[in-house]
Order: structure tokens, then C-alpha cells, then sequence
């Protein structure tokens, strides 16, 4: 007998599973990485590519509808361009050769505004509202027109602009300079009064990232902003707002104090009445089915909730449908043929011109119980008349 120490056994038939668990192992911490490292390349990628969510105007705004290539050709030129989203730092960095330059500044009250512009010697609005027009006593809005137009006007920054093509024009108020239009409309608007320059464009196309290369509007751009060695860009927001809500008023605090007790009481009341009536109602009596209610009665219901309800028309109408649907079957006709088939058809049966009866089928209904009476009439005169030519007809052959 041979024997066969332990140690002489092979170990391959072991660790063969071992090894093929650990490759699973690894296998799926690779696919777990894959995935993780995907995920990071998918979102870096959304990120890059997100929209800029800045508004419109903005000169911190590298989309579409921002003023971020504006900004970049004033600072080119030399200009220093400051941003404020506040309006007290905006107001604090205002000083001697410094341009005001903002959009609507529709978050901002009157008062907030004109404390604002005050220290400023130029201001720009890249936009305006009818209402910011109206407190700048500036002018109004005129009739839209898209047509390229020139300066038109002595104002010296504007001369070699060339044209543009405005989104937005303005009639001026009196004293108001009137460029790029006329005086009955214009695109830009310049008040000189009081010392202080106020220029009003509607420039959310004009200035804008993507139009800015288009015709005159850079011109246009540097020639308004670039007057002055700083440009101090307050971008208006809800956040910097100073008009406070007001919550309006419910319906508890407009009514007396007495009227909630009232409600109270009358609920209270209802389910007591409910509650007592509803113990007097009898047990349930069983019917067999299904129930047979005779035509008659359908009628008469019918008819009881029609003079109820005081609507002529209705009952009119109903009249006339089965007039109809009789009137067709006797003339040979479709149940659902037209009204104006059938009255032609009638006509002809009766000898009489077209049209004579249109009016009785296919009109206006009474409105009145007096003309449903005469209506009713005319219908049933009509439908004994072809009953009588059909029987007139029947006895010839």
C-alpha cells in the first residue's frame, strides 16, 4: 500500500474558485469606478455648458442677452467699468468724471431712484419703462419701427456712429434731445437740464452679446458709456429692493367679529336639522327591476319642467325636431336630413316657392309662450298639409 502524504495533494482544485471570486471582486469595483468617473465627466460637462443664469443687461453676463462683450470694449478702451448689484455702494462709488449706467430699475421705488441718479453728473438707462418715463418727465412711448436710422441729431459723441436698427422708440417730452429718429420718434433720448445728462436707449437688443457686432450698436455703446473715465454699472435685482409687500387684506379681518359664531352656529344647526330628519325617514322599500315608466309620463314631466323653467325656446325647438323627423319620414327623406332639405322638399310637395318655409324650420326660435303657441300651430298646419297632399297623391295612383 502506497501512501500519500498531505502535503503531495495538489492546491489547485482550492484556490481556483478563490481566484475567480477575487477577479469578480475587482471586476466590479472597476465597473463601480467607470460609473463614478463617468458621472464626474457628465456633470463637468452640464456645468460648462449651463446657461448663464445673470438677467438681461448684465454686464458680468457672457450669454446671449448679457453685456459682458460691452464691458470688455470699455475696458480696452481704458475705462475702468465697476459693478454693483447694491444701490447704496453703486451711490457711494459715484464721483466727478463717473457715468451712472443701469438698466430699468424696476425693483426700486421712485424716491430710491431719484436718490440714486442724484450725486450723478451722467447717467444711462440701458432700458426704461413707461413709468420710469413718466417720473424722468422724458418722453413717451412711440409706435415700434425697426428701420435703420442715423443720429439725426447735434448731440457731438453720436456723429460717426453710422445707423442702427432700434428695438423701441420714444417720443421726447419738451427740452428732450431727440436722436436716431425724430421728434416724433426716436431711439435715444438726451436731457440735459439741471446739470446732469439722463440718456434713455432701449438697448436689451442693441447691446446685447449677440447683436453688439451688428451695425452701429458698438459705436453706439462706446459713445454713451465711454464718456467719462469710470463707469459705475448698477444692475438692479429683487434683492435690493426697497418696495415692501403689502398682505392683503382676508375676509376674516374685513368682516365683523360676529360673522365667524354666525357660521359656527349655522353648521351646528344644519347637522341637527339633518340629523332629526333623518331619523323620521322610513326603511328602504325594495323594487324590482327594471322599472317601466310609461312614454306618457316621460311627457308629461318633461313638459312640466319645461313650462317651469319659462324657456320658450327650448320647447320650441323640441317641437320642431319632431316636425321634422315626421316631416322627413312623409317626404321620403333621411330622419337626419337637413332642415333646409326637408323645408325645400315641403315646399315642393305643397306647390308652393322655396324658401317660404325655412324660416318655420330652420329659423329663429319664440322667445315668448305666445309665439311657442302660434309656432306650434304653424308646425302642425304644416305637417296636416303634406299628410293630406300624401294622401291626395296615394288616391291618384
Amino acid at each position: 500500500m502506497t501512501i500519500i502524504e498531505e502535503s503531495s495533494i495538489p492546491t489547485a482544485t482550492a484556490e481556483g474558485p478563490t481566484h475567480r471570486r477575487r477577479l469578480k471582486t475587482l471586476g466590479g469595483w472597476a465597473v463601480v469606478a467607470a460609473l463614478v468617473l463617468g458621472g464626474v465627466v457628465v456633470a463637468t460637462q452640464v456645468g460648462v455648458q449651463m446657461p448663464d443664469r445673470r438677467g438681461a443687461l448684465d454686464p458680468e453676463s457672457v450669454g446671449d442677452s448679457g453685456t459682458k462683450a460691452l464691458a470688455q470694449i470699455l475696458e480696452d478702451q481704458g475705462i475702468e467699468v465697476e459693478v454693483h448689484r447694491s444701490r447704496a455702494d453703486a451711490r457711494a462709488a459715484l464721483d466727478d468724471d463717473t457715468t451712472l449706467v443701469m438698466a430699468n430699475p424696476f425693483a426700486l421705488s421712485d424716491d430710491a431712484v431719484m436718490q440714486l441718479i442724484e450725486p450723478a453728473e451722467r447717467v444711462v438707462f440701458l432700458s426704461s419703462s413707461t413709468h420710469l418715463l413718466a417720473v424722468l418727465d422724458l418722453g413717451t412711448n412711440a409706435a415700434p419701427d425697426s428701420a435703420p436710422v442715423s443720429a439725426e441729431c447735434d448731440v457731438p459723441e453720436f456723429a460717426n456712429i453710422g445707423s442702427i436698427r432700434p428695438d423701441r422708440l420714444f417720443t421726447p417730452s419738451e427740452g428732450v434731445v431727440a436722436c436716431f429718429g425724430d421728434d416724433d420718434a426716436a431711439a435715444v433720448l438726451v436731457d440735459e437740464g439741471d446739470g446732469t445728462t439722463r440718456t434713455v436707449v432701449e438697448g436689451a437688443r442693441l447691446f446685447s452679446n449677440a447683436y453688439l457686432a451688428d451695425d452701429g450698436n458698438a459705436a453706439l455703446g462706446l459713445a454713451l458709456l465711454g464718456q467719462s473715465e469710470r463707469v459705475v454699472w448698477y444692475v438692479p435685482s429683487f434683492d435690493d429692493s426697497d418696495i415692501e409687500g403689502e398682505m392683503p387684506d382676508s375676509l376674516g379681518s374685513l368682516t365683523p367679529g360676529w360673522v365667524t359664531p354666525a357660521i359656527v352656529l349655522l353648521m351646528l344647526s344644519g347637522v341637527a336639522a339633518a340629523l332629526w330628519r333623518g331619523q323620521r325617514f322610513g326603511p328602504l322599500v325594495a323594487e324590482t327591476l327594471p322599472v317601466t315608466v310609461r312614454a306618457s309620463e316621460t311627457m308629461h314631466g318633461r313638459a312640466r319642467l319645461t313650462a317651469k323653467a319659462g324657456d320658450a325656446a327650448h320647447a320650441a325647438e323640441a317641437l320642431r325636431d319632431g316636425s321634422r323627423r315626421r316631416l322627413a319620414r312623409r317626404l321620403g327623406l333621411a330622419e337626419r336630413a337637413r332642415p333646409e332639405e326637408v323645408a325645400d322638399a315641403a315646399a315642393d310637395r305643397l306647390r308652393i316657392p322655396r324658401g317660404s318655409l325655412h324660416e318655420l324650420l330652420a329659423g329663429l326660435l319664440p322667445e315668448d309662450d305666445a309665439g311657442l303657441i302660434v309656432f306650434a300651430r304653424r308646425l302642425s298646419d304644416l305637417e296636416a298639409a303634406v299628410d293630406d297632399s300624401t294622401h291626395e297623391l296615394r288616391g291618384r295612383e
